[in-house]
């Protein structure tokens, strides 16, 4: 029974002696540094989004010149049509009358005017053989003179005339799309009639407001209104996206600035014009203009640094002993994603927590030294 109790300690002193002699080291909790980065300053390319709406360039309400029953409507709503293709046609019954009258007014116009000048001839004559006298022809001058008027103001009573009777064949003055058409044949319509809306689509205007805060930045640039030709043409090109979030496929150019801010807005209105080649842009389509434009010498850090809180944003500063202090920034978004633009909070050289900025607290320390890691 000895023995076997001297065995059993012999085997575990053996055992401890051994474990002592592999010398195991237990593994040491070590700290990690934050990602951090230094600020500097950088150019960058910022998408600005303006809210639009797509007219044609040549909207055109057509409105009849002449009153009268609508007798025929050529067109439906929706149809491409070319410049010059009849609309609707407008009973003429009455212009044709009216042409009628005025051509046979002209006729006796001249038949007068043709009495005149054979009286005032003869009496001319007469006069230089000296067996009338000059009151007679004079008289007779005047008479002549008289009847030609009369045959101007028929000729022009014709030729008015002959216009009504063409008004009452309204024709496309552009090409395009027919809009909504309200009336039907019979329908009595004058000239404050609005037929339809031809809207002109081979070229397309998006329109949209800029704001005072955009033209302040135009005049800190050194433009002036003798200079806005140039700046326009200057300009990036634009590009359309519908409400749905499509890409309209082709680029856009802005056109136009108007040089009177509305009162009610604030804002100016810029016209951005986009080819239709294939027909697929409509009159009153909504959607955004976007354009790029370049911030030049402006802080950017990477949105994954910026801490949101209720409405307020900061980002973690590194101080000298290595510990985080939150810093409160105005920013403006880039647009890629990615990225922020501060406009004020940070300055050139400071050092930010770039990642995990959501797991820091205030004073905690995010720096530690290289040693302390291995």
């Amino acid at each position: 029974m000895k023995k076997k109790r001297a065995m059993t300690w012999a085997v575990v002193i053996v055992t401890a002696i051994g474990f002592a002699s592999c010398k195991v080291d237990q593994p040491k909790m070590t700290n990690s540094s934050f990602e951090t980065m230094t600020v500097t300053k950088s150019d960058i390319e910022v998408p600005y989004k303006f809210s639009a709406r797509m007219k044609g360039q040549n909207d055109v309400t057509i409105t009849p010149q002449v009153s009268g029953q609508l007798m025929r409507i050529a067109v439906t709503e929706g149809q491409q049509v070319r410049k010059g293709q009849t609309l609707f046609v407008i009973d003429s019954r009455n212009a044709q009358l009216e042409l009628e009258a005025a051509q046979a007014n002209l006729q006796a116009a001249l038949a007068q005017e043709n009495s005149a000048k054979l009286e005032y001839e003869s009496n001319k004559n007469l006069f230089d053989k000296k067996i009338v006298s000059s009151y007679m022809l004079n008289n007779s001058e005047n008479t002549y003179k008289q009847a030609k008027a009369s045959v101007a103001q028929a000729r022009a009573a014709v030729n008015r005339a002959k216009v009504n009777l063409g008004f009452c064949t309204i024709t496309a003055p552009v090409s395009g799309v027919i809009g909504e058409i309200a009336l039907r044949v019979g329908d009595q319509v004058s000239p404050i009639t609005e037929l339809t809306v031809l809207s002109g689509n081979t070229n397309m205007y998006a329109e949209f407001s800029v704001t005072e805060a955009i033209v302040e930045a135009m005049v800190q640039e050194g433009v002036n209104a003798k200079d806005v030709e140039k700046y326009i043409a200057a300009l990036p090109e634009a590009t359309f996206v519908m409400k749905n979030g499509t890409e309209y496929p082709h680029k856009g150019r802005v056109v136009s600035l108007t040089g009177v801010v509305n009162a009610l807005t604030g804002s100016l209105t810029s016209k951005v014009s986009f080819p239709n080649p294939e027909g697929h842009l409509y009159s009153g389509i909504q959607g955004s203009v976007v354009m790029p434009f370049s911030q030049k010498n402006v802080i950017i850090i990477p949105q994954n640094a910026v801490v949101r809180l209720q409405d307020k944003a900061f980002v973690y500063k590194v101080k000298a002993d290595s510990t985080a202090t939150a810093v409160d920034v105005t920013m403006e978004d880039t647009g890629n994603g990615k990225d922020f633009i501060i406009t004020s909070g940070l300055k050139v050289g400071d050092r930010i927590v770039a990642v995990g900025a959501n797991n820091v607290t205030e004073g905690q320390r995010v720096l530690f030294p290289e040693e302390a890691k291995k």
